[in-house]
């Protein structure tokens, strides 16, 4: 039987809330395993090598198998995939400290663990922002708010989660940092599984199929996916440009900004000062967004956001500009970043039909995240073939042509289009559609 339309919850924050906190919670297990475990790695194996390879083994998983989950979320449903996969994650990630104690943990075991971790994480997080704008549509909140807020979670937690790992590392070593990450999960976990109102995350139905007709299998829910993308050209694009500058993002933080760190004599205090000035700007870009974004131009808020966040983080570094200033404009930087998700996650949950959430927003994230594991090898073989300072500047052009150039494109007009191809604006009265931020 196809499923009622969902009621708003007497237009109620606790769902919003709660699909928030265990998103704030499961974010921050990840930024404090991003210190703890590559530090472990460090003082255990003293390789970098390792190291690297650890990083590789989480994240190859994480965007496979979140490509591949989209068709299960969809007809699971998202509140138990989430709580279920985190419960995994926490598992695995329990299970390094627990048997580095006992003296069991082997390299190739830590591997396989953390590929674990990785390939629980990519479903659960691509659950938990399915749910967002279902919430959001229970409590009557504009969708670009809703995107907004979680992309101030995402980011305070991006800011706080290297803090806490930091200082708990550098007090009491990794393993208790790893045992932290652990306990994360499960409470994300926990809020998923029993904050969240029982009706929420369920697999939605297409109300236009007949009462019996046969549930599609997964590899025809995967092709429906891409299908329904071939056949939005405006999708596509955003999936194209955000995929360059998720490259180009990963070029800066993993490699160029070091590189630049060192070669500069500012050091690796420079690095978290930028760090933490540019996520404090994005956290504050974010709250105006999702408090004002639905009420400007999509279009406009969009270029200009990616106008500020993009080229002139490379330009000041390529121009050996002083501290200050290099600050400062990261700091500029992250302000108009935050502006950019709400916007695009709206855009999204428009345009997708709601049995179809999954499955697309898993291809759509995963496109866009492929780049990144490949940021770092390939700026590092440039610097090293050219020197730094062209790098730079290559990378603020393609960084520029990718985002506003392509604004001028036909396609990126229907952004200040409500809805998308024959699929009606979001009611406060049916939950039809959903979204997801395009950019990580």
């Amino acid at each position: 039987m196809p499923q009622a339309p969902t009621v708003p919850d007497k237009r109620s924050l606790k769902p919003l809330g709660g699909v928030l906190a265990a998103i704030a919670v499961s974010l921050t297990a990840t930024r404090i395993s991003l210190v703890a475990l590559p530090w472990f790695v460090l003082v255990t194996t003293g390789s970098a090598t390792r190291t690297g390879l650890v990083a590789f083994c989480e994240m190859a998983p994480y965007v496979l198998v979140k490509a591949l989950s989209g068709p299960l979320v969809d007809r699971i449903g998202a509140r138990a995939v989430s709580w279920t996969t985190d419960l995994a994650s926490a598992a695995a990630a329990a299970a390094i400290p627990l048997l580095h104690a006992l003296g069991l943990l082997s390299f190739p075991v830590l591997l396989a663990l953390v590929a674990v971790v990785g390939a629980a994480r990519g479903p659960g997080d691509l659950a938990k922002d399915v749910m967002v704008p279902e919430a959001a549509e229970r409590g009557g909140i504009p969708l670009e708010r809703a995107t907004g807020l979680s992309g101030v979670v995402e980011r305070l937690a991006s800011t706080v989660g290297p803090v806490v790992g930091g200082a708990l590392v550098a007090l009491l070593g990794p393993l208790p940092g790893l045992v932290l990450n652990a306990g994360c999960f499960v409470l994300g976990s926990v809020m998923v599984g029993i904050a969240l109102p029982r009706g929420m995350g369920r697999p939605a139905v297409d109300p236009s199929a007949p009462a019996d007709a046969e549930e599609p299998g997964y590899w025809r829910r995967f092709g429906e996916g891409f299908t329904f993308l071939r056949g939005e050209p405006l999708l596509l694009a955003v999936i194209v440009m955000v995929g360059i500058t998720n490259f180009l993002d990963a070029a800066m933080s993993t490699l160029l900004l070091p590189v630049w760190a060192r070669e500069s004599g500012s050091g690796p205090t420079a690095i978290g000062l930028i760090g933490s000035v540019m996520g404090a700007a994005a956290v504050a870009g974010s709250l105006i967004a999702a408090m004002a974004a639905h009420r400007l131009r999509r279009r406009m808020v969009f270029l200009v956001g990616f106008l500020l966040a993009g080229a002139p983080r490379f330009l000041v570094l390529a121009v050996d500009a002083p501290l200050g200033a290099v600050i400062a404009v990261f700091a500029v930087s992250g302000f108009g970043a935050g502006f950019i998700n709400p916007v695009l996650g709206a855009v999204l949950v428009e345009r997708v039909p709601r049995r179809m959430l999954g499955r697309v927003k898993a291809l759509s994230n995963s496109l866009t995240w492929s780049g990144i594991p490949l940021g770092g090898l390939v700026a590092g073989a440039a610097v090293s073939a050219v020197g730094l300072t062209p790098v730079l500047f290559a990378c603020g052009a393609a960084y520029f042509l990718t985002t506003n150039m392509a604004g001028l494109r036909p396609e990126w007009r229907e952004m200040d289009r409500p809805g998308g191809r024959g699929v009606p604006p979001p009611s406060g009265e049916q939950a039809s559609h959903d979204g997801t931020k395009a950019v990580s």
